[in-house]
């Protein structure tokens, strides 16, 4: 049930969904903790639920309109498509369920178009985080050099900014020419396969960004595999294997874009949700560029 402002709905009442893309990426299982550490302190019932995979978007629909059915109070969702998931999520709204988006932002034309009530949307900076990301790599290019670019999910509005912050980085270098742009579906096998392609038709690419680090880890891969050690890849999100990587020297930097603190943000607003209080439309959490000095 929605509690009015008179009287919050007890804690123990408050039904909240967190649905997110996958646990095969470390970085949603941070979110998860997040998310839990919020249900520890307030004593709501939440239920976490995943996809199989990022690219998993029918079954990520399903599971809002199995929360439907459920009657849940609230869902937060790290939507895996930014458009795919506007319906059935207006029909969550009209369900009177209160709706929170974090990590990738729901397309806001096509929200207004459902004729939806506004969204909060927490999250980083995607476009200025990869952007920074980059320009770490960027900064240490002084010889004409050839990159690449290695994107999530093209229908994925945070995939979408991470490759602009990219371009913007690697076009403020004028000894710079992107010779590809390639999507990898944010997966490592993926990644290895399409980095096999990649430097097969440019096989003096110097400098990859990739818009996740499982992305990373599989191009990093495929560079060991391959002898090309010293191309600089740049990757987003601070996964332990990536801090390994650039700790080993292997990658360059990504950046932590607070998963946890997404989580946590994501349910605590949905219970301020639920009992009308009024709620920030935008958080945006710091994300924080890692580096190997950073890593001593």
């Amino acid at each position: 049930m929605d509690a009015d402002k008179h009287t919050p709905a007890s804690p123990s009442q408050i039904r909240i969904a967190l649905i997110m893309k996958t646990l095969t990426n470390p970085f949603f299982i941070e979110m998860e903790k997040g998310a839990r550490k919020a249900q520890q302190e307030t004593g709501i019932d939440l239920q976490v639920m995943t996809a199989t995979q990022e690219t998993s978007i029918e079954q990520q629909i399903q599971l809002v309109e199995n929360q439907i059915e459920a009657k849940v109070n609230a869902i937060v969702i790290a939507p895996g498509d930014s458009l795919r998931l506007v319906a059935v999520l207006k029909k969550a709204q009209d369900a009177g369920i209160k709706v929170v988006n974090i990590d990738n932002r729901l397309q806001p034309d096509a929200v207004k178009a459902a004729g939806m009530k506004p969204i909060p949307f927490i999250s980083v900076d995607n476009e200025q985080a990869a952007y920074l990301s980059a320009k770490f790599v960027v900064d240490k290019i002084t010889q004409p050099m050839e990159v690449a670019i290695f994107e999530g999910i093209r229908t994925a509005d945070n995939a979408n900014q991470r490759k602009r912050g990219a371009e913007r980085a690697f076009r403020e270098n004028p000894k710079l020419h992107i010779v590809s742009q390639e999507t990898a579906n944010w997966k490592i096998d993926e990644a290895y396969e399409v980095a096999k392609h990649v430097f097969a038709d440019h096989p003096n690419i110097g400098a990859v960004f990739c818009a996740n680090d499982m992305m990373a880890i599989g191009v990093v891969k495929y560079l060991q595999e391959s002898g090309k050690t010293k191309v600089l890849v740049a990757g987003f999100d601070a996964l332990e294997e990536a801090k390994l990587a650039i700790h080993q020297g292997k990658m360059t930097s990504t950046m932590d874009q607070q998963a946890a603190e997404q989580g946590y943000q994501g349910v605590q607003t949905a219970i301020r949700l639920v009992n009308a209080d009024v709620v920030p439309e935008q958080v945006l959490v710091d994300a924080r560029l890692i580096t190997a000095e950073m890593l001593k």
